[in-house]
């Protein structure tokens, strides 16, 4: 069975070149084109989809808005198109907070060539949201909806406050799957570093949104940075974000070097760091995500004595990353995504007061 696509975008030519991409891949067919979310809803209708592309910015109804009302009413994968501008990201960001499954970027020159240079970019992913689970939009556990969590451990230990660290790998999924976990960490946890599969320009959008949602301080690393408690460093989407030591001090780092895993930034690459300069001091996560970076570092991180943790197949939009993790053995313990915050400060509550330097 091929894969049914609905491209729903107001650009004859993106809606063009998108279909000649997707209509290039034998595992896929478009079954419909529409130039706003007034015809994407009729044909939707006709065609039953299994992905829809939808352009950020509409006419005659916001993308957004279609978007709220298609995950409320007929929830399905969606992949966002979206400019490399800064009010192309923040509009993205709010996408995949509605429901949307990832997003590709139209290129910045010539958009009939950039677009076909995206082919196996824009099919993977595609190939990606056909297989993940689209559930209701979720409601944001924040300050006044935490009681329904309840009571989270709390890191009152200031050796763990200053020695331990919590590494986290996301890909497709992980913007919420990361929210969700950030804004539950109480403001004296240990410094956290996330790699999350995003291109440049859209890293610091979303660096900004948690900063505004969580206790904690959270930005995107600029490399050289001490790691403070309190604080979460997020990869920029152009360089590999590694931890690094300067004296008794943990420190970010930045380097452009080659993808790996087919990324940049890589999970893989800031677990091995995390092995290297933190080791039984460092509490790894695995979140949502397609293919298998981060489960080679993980493994490393924990033959350097940290303790990891990966979200369960259930609560996974793609359980891609977290497959391969358990699969090899790097992960102590797997749970829903809604517990995670839990289980990693109970860890670090009972086993702070043994963090030792490496």
């Amino acid at each position: 069975m091929k894969i049914k696509v609905l491209i729903v975008d107001d650009s004859a030519l993106i809606r063009s070149v998108m279909s000649e991409i997707i209509g290039s891949q034998p595992d896929m067919e478009v079954v419909g084109v529409a130039p706003d979310p007034l015809v994407a809803r009729e044909l939707i209708k006709q065609t039953n989809p299994d992905v829809l592309t939808l352009d950020v910015e509409m006419p005659k109804m916001d993308g957004l808005d279609f978007l709220e009302r298609l995950m409320r009413l007929r929830p399905m994968p969606v992949i966002m198109v979206s400019s490399l501008t800064e009010r192309g990201s923040e509009i993205t960001m709010r996408a995949l907070e509605l429901g949307a499954v990832d997003f590709v970027t139209k290129p910045k020159l010539s958009i009939q060539s950039g677009m076909l240079e995206y082919t196996e970019l824009i099919a993977d992913k595609i190939r990606i949201a056909s297989k993940a689970r689209v559930r209701p939009r979720s409601v944001p556990v924040t300050g006044a909806t935490q009681a329904s969590v309840g009571v989270l451990p709390q890191v009152r230990n200031p050796l763990t406050s200053s020695e331990k660290l919590i590494i986290i790998g996301a890909s497709t999924g992980g913007t919420e799957a990361i929210k969700n976990f950030l804004v539950q960490m109480p403001s004296d946890c240990p410094g956290i570093l996330i790699t999350q599969h995003m291109p440049e320009g859209f890293t610091r959008s979303f660096a900004k949104r948690l900063d505004g949602l969580c206790k904690i301080s959270v930005s995107e690393a600029a490399g050289g940075e001490r790691v403070l408690p309190g604080h979460a460093y997020i990869a920029p989407g152009h360089s590999h974000l590694l931890l690094g030591r300067s004296g008794a001090n943990y420190v970010t780092q930045l380097d452009q070097g080659e993808p790996v895993n087919r990324h940049r930034p890589s999970v893989d690459v800031l677990f091995r760091s995390a092995a290297t300069y933190a080791g039984k001091n460092a509490v790894g996560v695995i979140l949502t995500g397609m293919g298998k970076d981060g489960a080679a570092g993980m493994l490393e991180m924990k033959n350097a004595g940290a303790y990891n943790f990966a979200q369960d197949e259930a609560s996974c939009v793609v359980f891609g990353m977290p497959r391969e993790a358990i699969a090899i053995g790097a992960t102590h313990e797997v749970g829903p995504l809604n517990e995670l915050p839990t289980k990693v400060l109970h860890y670090l509550a009972t086993h702070g007061s043994r963090a030792l330097r490496v």
